[in-house]
């Protein structure tokens, strides 16, 4: 009984370009058990460098709607006028809803971040590929629940139902604002109603957490600001960051299976193709 061999052929050949074409027309150059080997398959399995990625330079305009939430946020702390506005506007929540009670901004809150990868899986492509994206969203995460938690704990802010003392700032609603703006990132090519479903849905959740009597509304608009300030730092510092780890060259590789007839033998070959 004849048992067939599987082996794992890493064949390098450092050739001078980036395509399947500018191999050798000469197969004679080649091994011998490449004579029998299937159209080859570009994978550009181990790409070292990361794709491109845009320079996402901030603007005036760009940065004028959160710097002015986050500076409300703050000047509501201590400014009667707006701390007035804030029991104002708890009283009149709990006059119209005073039963009011749900627990659908927990969840709400990562629709618009998780929204990006269940569109990406139907099959409509936003800026960027899995990778970078998620990459931009950790670093967003980071800076967001980073700046809330410490903020969080120097502040001392007493919820309106009096549980705690960390009101300031919402951090459901800041996840749900960087959550929001990362899908306008990555789909305002594609379509201007995407970032605004997304803010939609960011906005209902900061509007809950006053329903549900767990945040002030300065808490609310302050958690906005810095959700998208978060997401639109993360884009403009990914580049760079890309740049500092990035190698200096990068592999194409392709996947040559092969069969030898004289050996019976399976195998699959690797191609290196540097980057010019």
């Amino acid at each position: 009984m004849k048992i067939l061999s599987y082996t794992l052929c890493l064949q390098l050949f450092i050739l001078n370009s980036t395509t399947a074409s500018s191999l050798p027309a000469d197969t004679t150059l080649l091994p011998a058990n490449y004579l029998h080997t299937v159209p080859v398959i570009d994978t550009n399995l181990f790409r070292t460098r990361p794709a491109a990625v845009k320079d996402y330079r901030p603007t005036v305009a760009g940065m004028t709607i959160p710097v002015l939430f986050i500076g409300y946020g703050f000047w509501a702390l201590k400014n009667p006028t707006l701390q007035s506005l804030n029991h104002t506007t708890k009283a009149e929540l709990r006059e119209d809803h005073p039963n009011f009670s749900t627990h659908i901004d927990n969840y709400l809150e990562y629709v618009p971040a998780l929204s990006v990868y269940a569109l990406n899986l139907a099959g409509i492509q936003g800026e960027h590929n899995f990778r970078d994206r998620t990459i931009i969203l950790g670093i967003s995460t980071l800076l967001m629940s980073s700046t809330v938690g410490i903020l969080k704990n120097s502040t001392h802010v007493l919820r309106p139902d009096g549980s705690t003392y960390n009101s300031f700032p919402s951090g459901h609603t800041a996840t749900a604002f960087m959550g929001a703006e990362f899908m306008r990132m990555e789909y305002k090519d594609v379509s201007p109603l995407y970032g605004i479903a997304g803010y939609a849905v960011a906005a209902t959740t900061g509007a809950l957490r006053m329903y549900n009597n767990r945040h002030w509304l300065n808490d609310v608009v302050a958690g906005a600001g810095i959700g998208i300030l978060s997401t639109k730092a993360a884009y403009f510092l990914y580049p760079k960051l890309q740049k500092v780890f990035a190698p200096k060259s990068s592999m194409n590789v392709m996947v040559m299976p092969n069969y030898d007839a004289e050996w019976k033998t399976f195998g699959v070959g690797l191609v290196l193709l540097p980057k010019k």
